[in-house]
């Protein structure tokens, strides 16, 4: 199975319906095949052999994804926010590429094509479904389907590869075919270049639910939009839930009723942010979403039951599953691993890993990092509990190790959030030279709430023994975070440096 394939079921199984954009004026599913077709055929003329999405969100990102992959060749979102090196390094990997973009002179020497004319391109032939279904029949499932670079927040960024079979496999385990009725929309207002924004593309384009892009989220908009389209699904990233909490509590308003599920996932969020939201918005349906790029998306999930039934429990087991990332899907197997790559007893803390067909666990420079017995190591620490409910508890990068002592920033994190003083906080290991690294915490203050640095480093060590006491507490307005909403926890290390050499 391919792209190629699932466009076809699409096209030919909502040919009318409107699938992208406002519902007057967007496209149908028959306009999207004959966009693809054009923007394939273009690939084709020009001799590209990788199609650089060098845009903001908007219809033309799932035109330009299917049109890679009617073409044959890679697709590679990259973040329209890079500067001129940054940008550099990435289209000096890349082979003969035409760049779809409004913004060509950043692309010097390769082919370029603008954004609203790469959507207006002629149709190659008249019998463009043969050439569609010529596409979905010779297209090699292993081939490269869509390219993603990593994060990078802790190492230079990688391009992760994701192929035909692993985006179809993740859509065939977590998606059912046309199984929406017409009226159904979501709201896309994660970037393009995140594996979210391919994942949102191809499951509600699959299931048939109009897609409506989000291009500069802010919560006001967001709020507004929801109502004037009538979206009845959205996912974000925490910082934009927490800032959608804030707005509506300003306004003194709950959430739009049409909202049927709303989504959340790509970092940690306060469990007190969850359970304002579920009363915010108490006709809405939550579900928390944990994967990675390399997964090509979601493999476990919290569903809207168990928010539910975790905020309003009074056993501490079944109210702690709201910071849960939830169970796997059934098509993946996920396990916690100590050292020697043996499965940790429930409660235990280790290494997660992965394994099923969506996995692809594979880099364009590197290699595959798939183990011989199938698992993919996420670089992720956490936890399963008895019923199977995976607790992430962070990054195996931002362990702290204070004087030989291994310290998970959650821990201390979970302790900080419970003051009810606090919105936000993220702990992260500072470098000393006496014992290896220092703790500091960086929180976010309540709109109204006073605390001070004393009061936090007691409440702490009342919880956590000595040693887990944060050293620096530093008050900020908000994290530094990269696109994809993850917190930069080396630029928060360097305020506790900016800190120390203003007060020394």
């Amino acid at each position: 199975m391919n792209l190629a394939m699932i466009l076809d079921m699409v096209a030919d199984g909502m040919p009318d319906r409107v699938l992208i954009g406002d519902r007057a004026t967007g496209l149908t599913g028959a306009d999207l095949r004959t966009r693809a077709l054009a923007g394939a055929g273009h690939l084709a003329a020009v001799g590209a052999r990788r199609l650089v999405y060098l845009g903001a969100n908007g219809r033309a990102f799932p035109v330009a994804l299917f049109a890679a992959a009617l073409a044959g060749v890679p697709f590679l979102p990259v973040n329209y926010r890079l500067g001129h090196e940054q940008l550099a390094d990435v289209m000096v990997r890349q082979e003969s590429p035409l760049v779809v973009t409004d913004t060509p002179e950043r692309v010097p020497g390769a082919a370029t094509v603008g954004i609203e004319e790469f959507l207006a391109l002629p149709a190659v032939s008249a019998s463009s479904d043969a050439e569609s279904s010529d596409a979905a029949a010779t297209t090699d499932p292993d081939s490269v389907a869509v390219l993603l670079m990593t994060s990078g927040t802790t190492a230079a960024p990688k391009s992760a590869v994701l192929r035909h079979r692993n985006l179809t496999a993740y859509l065939f385990g977590s998606v059912e075919f046309g199984s929406v009725p017409d009226t159904d929309a979501t709201l896309v207002s994660v970037p393009p270049y995140h594996i979210a924004a391919v994942a949102n593309a191809l499951s509600n384009l699959y299931s048939g639910r109009r897609i409506v892009y989000l291009d500069q989220f802010t919560p006001g908009e967001w709020l507004d939009t929801v109502e004037s389209q009538q979206i009845t699904h959205a996912m974000v990233v925490p910082t934009m839930l927490a800032r959608i909490v804030t707005e509506l509590r300003s306004r003194g308003t709950r959430g739009p009723g049409c909202l049927k599920s709303l989504s959340y996932g790509g970092a940690k969020i306060a469990p007190e942010i969850i359970e304002e939201a579920l009363g915010l918005f108490p006709d809405t349906g939550f579900v928390n979403a944990y994967g990675l790029t390399e997964t090509a998306s979601s493999i476990a999930v919290l569903g809207p039951d168990d928010h539910r039934a975790a905020a309003a429990s009074s056993d501490p087991t079944v109210r702690a599953r709201l910071g849960s990332v939830g169970r796997a899907l059934p098509s993946v197997e996920i396990e916690v691993q100590d050292e020697q790559g043996l499965a940790c007893p429930a409660g235990v803390a280790g290494d997660i890993v992965v394994r099923g067909p969506q996995v692809a666990g594979e880099y364009l420079e590197a290699g595959s990092r798939v183990r011989e017995d199938g698992w993919f190591p996420t670089r992720d620490c956490g936890y399963l509990d008895e019923e199977g409910y995976l607790f992430v508890r962070g990054r195996t990068d931002d362990t702290i190790i204070r004087g030989g002592e291994n310290i998970a920033p959650a821990e201390i994190e979970d302790v900080l959030a419970g003051h009810p003083a606090v919105l936000e906080c993220v702990v992260a290991g500072v470098p000393d030279v006496e014992w290896g690294q220092r703790i500091g915490a960086f929180v976010i203050v309540r709109p109204g709430a006073a605390v001070d640095v004393e009061e936090l480093r007691t409440w702490a060590r009342e919880r956590l023994r000595g040693s887990k006491t944060p050293e620096h507490v530093l008050f900020v307005d908000e994290f530094p975070t990269n696109p994809t909403g993850k917190v930069l926890r080396r630029d928060l290390v360097a305020l506790v440096r900016e800190d120390e050499a203003l007060t020394a």
